[in-house]
């Protein structure tokens, strides 16, 4: 049967801004068992407090220089092997009662245009459904995850700033709760770690941030598909497959996300690479995940841009949607 685990923030849990293989694992579960998180801590290794001014903030900037975000894991999944896929379920996700967004100069875009750095505080509702703004403005939560990654191979420290095909920093505003998050395995164990809970983003996070938050509670189940030839992070939701390209401008990562989406797509639904590059330029959504330019920033990583493709399900018929799940979950497989 499959089991719960809760792994708490703790020094020991958490490492402030990067994937650290040294790392002992926080739990090791089976496949399909769920790992509950509560309480997770905020940026800068939980030295984030509402009410702080820029000013007391920007030391933390150098103090983390790997990142702000405060990553807990890895969780080890038995049976994960490289050439498997492990598949991240978010099953529930409530932030904690206060958010920020804010740019320091140097970022975002806009790295110039402003003479001043940027900081809103947001408190939210006890059903944490409404963030308000100002001038009356009022925005409807849609909390997700900002970083999720297992290990790319290898023994150095990731920068949790970076993505690409294991993962990492993907700020795609679809991960909230009843998602799903296909990842390649690199590593025996898959050794997946989460982190930079949002309260809400829209496509591009065009000033750096969204509304930065944490977790009051957060549960991820782990799931394990054996022989799967996935090659980067795929996401799923009820009505939409999410194909993640990376590069160094938007023009790369463009096409980036389009040949990886006539790969993965053509041998998932068994239609041709032809068919479905056409099918894309009529059908699927390109959208700019991340527009990532820091080089103002104190951090010693610079994440790639990121543009994801949205493929509607319902453009299939059902028997290619079948197929399409196969693909991903094939059948005789952990689960």
């Amino acid at each position: 049967m499959p089991t719960t685990h809760t792994v708490e923030s703790t020094p020991e849990t958490v490492r402030s801004g990067f994937l650290d293989p040294a790392a002992k694992p926080v739990a090791t579960v089976a496949p399909g068992d769920t790992v509950r998180y509560p309480n997770t801590w905020t940026h800068w290794g939980n030295e984030a407090v509402y009410g702080m001014t820029f000013a007391d903030r920007e030391p933390l900037r150098h103090r983390y220089p790997n990142g702000p975000y405060s990553m807990l894991g890895p969780v080890e999944v038995t049976g994960a092997e490289p050439g498997d896929v492990v598949e991240c379920s978010i099953t529930a996700l409530r932030t904690i009662g206060w958010g920020w967004n804010s740019f320091p100069l140097g970022v975002g875009a806009l790295p110039h245009d402003f003479a001043e750095p940027y900081l809103h505080y947001f408190t939210f509702d006890d059903a944490r459904t409404t963030a308000e703004f100002t001038h009356g403005i009022k925005l409807a939560m849609a909390p997700f995850l900002g970083v999720v990654g297992v290990e790319p191979a290898g023994d150095d420290p990731v920068s949790a700033i970076l993505a690409g095909g294991y993962g990492g920093n993907l700020v795609l505003r679809d991960l909230t709760a009843g998602s799903h998050l296909f990842l390649p395995v690199a590593k025996s164990g898959a050794r997946v770690w989460n982190g930079d809970v949002h309260a809400l983003q829209g496509d591009g996070v065009v000033d750096q941030t969204a509304i930065e938050t944490a977790a009051e509670n957060l549960e991820v189940r782990y799931d394990l598909h054996k022989s799967v030839p996935l090659r980067g992070p795929l996401g799923e939701t009820d009505s939409f497959w999410i194909v993640i390209g990376f590069g160094q401008n938007l023009d790369d990562a463009l096409v980036a996300c389009l040949r990886e989406t006539i790969h993965w797509l053509a041998a998932a639904a068994q239609i041709t690479e032809p068919e479905v590059y056409a099918l894309a330029s009529m059908a699927f959504s390109f959208r700019v995940a991340q527009y990532a330019n820091q080089t103002g920033s104190a951090y010693s990583s610079i994440p790639p841009k990121a543009v994801h493709t949205v493929i509607p399900k319902n453009v299939f018929p059902a028997e290619i949607q079948q197929r399409i799940g196969a693909w991903l979950r094939p059948a005789g497989t952990a689960a």
